[in-house]
């Protein structure tokens, strides 16, 4: 029977730490965002018209 209960509480140990956190999902979406973020400025950058007009 100790076997039983201990094959149990192993088992909900491990599905507990499968589980994500809420501060580790706002971690990643923080991730997403400073990669979108930068990405965008890598294509303004190349957008950006650095030629110099000389009269």
């Amino acid at each position: 029977m100790k076997k039983v209960l201990y094959v149990f509480a192993l088992g909900s140990l491990f599905a507990f730490a499968s589980c994500d956190s809420p501060a580790e999902e706002r971690a990643d979406e923080l991730e997403d965002q400073a990669e979108d973020t930068a990405d965008e400025m890598e294509d303004m950058q190349e957008d950006m018209d650095t030629t110099a007009v000389i009269e």
